[in-house]
């Protein structure tokens, strides 16, 4: 997806130029305007703002340059790693992830209340934004596209097993799937489980091994090696 199109709209954002509007199916409605791909949507309202001097392109840009780029994953993933290496931190983590990623400086705008959810051999925690695409952006970046189509927000309550195939994850029988629903007020981190190998490496090390998607509970971390 271009980056033009991958704008940091705030849930209530989405919900307002996203959401279907009913109407009477005049040709002349300002609705039927738009396209009714989400993606481009989101461009076309963007191009209305620009044009109107409600929202600067380049401000856009760099907040997209400064998530994408220089935040990304990478603080999360750092997260993950030192509660991989030391269960104290762990175990604050998951009583309490909000303090603890904030007095680590991970907080913010999309980040003011974040849950750690844990992988274990017997549950696999994923992540969905069922209303529209709530996402830890101070810890994950901005949400992919996928995170924030229909299909995948829909999907992923109904069918987590066959979605999570489609992504390459292939989970025991006995292995429970959670999901989580995450919204305006909380958002989740997944920890997922250590791989195996790994014994020896440090965090950085370690945090190389996390992927975005590990993350989110639709993948799972790099194999060491």
């Amino acid at each position: 997806m271009p980056g033009r199109l991958r704008r940091g709209w705030t849930c209530a954002h989405l919900r307002i130029t996203l959401r279907p509007m009913p109407h009477d199916h005049h040709d002349d409605h300002p609705h039927a305007l738009l396209p009714p791909e989400p993606a481009l949507r989101v461009k076309a309202l963007e191009t209305i703002l620009a044009r109107k001097g409600l929202i600067d392109p380049a401000a856009l840009d760099e907040i997209i340059d400064t998530y994408q780029n220089r935040i990304g994953p990478k603080n999360g993933a750092m997260v993950v790693a030192r509660a991989w290496t030391d269960p104290e931190f762990r175990a604050r983590l998951l009583e309490n992830a909000t303090a603890v990623v904030a007095d680590l400086g991970f907080f913010g705008r999309q980040g003011e209340h974040v849950v750690a959810v844990e992988n274990t051999p017997e549950v696999h925690n994923m992540v969905v934004c069922t209303l529209c695409s709530c996402y830890p952006w101070p810890l994950l970046g901005i949400p992919p596209a996928w995170y924030k189509s229909d299909a995948y927000r829909s999907r992923a309550v109904r069918e987590p097993r066959k979605v999570l195939a489609e992504f390459g994850v292939t989970l025991p029988p006995e292995t429970a799937v959670r999901v989580w629903d995450s919204t305006a007020e909380v958002r989740y981190l997944v920890i997922p489980m250590r791989p195996d190998g790994t014994e020896g490496l440090d965090v950085e090390q370690l945090a190389a091994l996390v992927t975005r998607d590990s993350m989110v509970g639709t993948g799972l971390p790099k194999a060491p090696a």
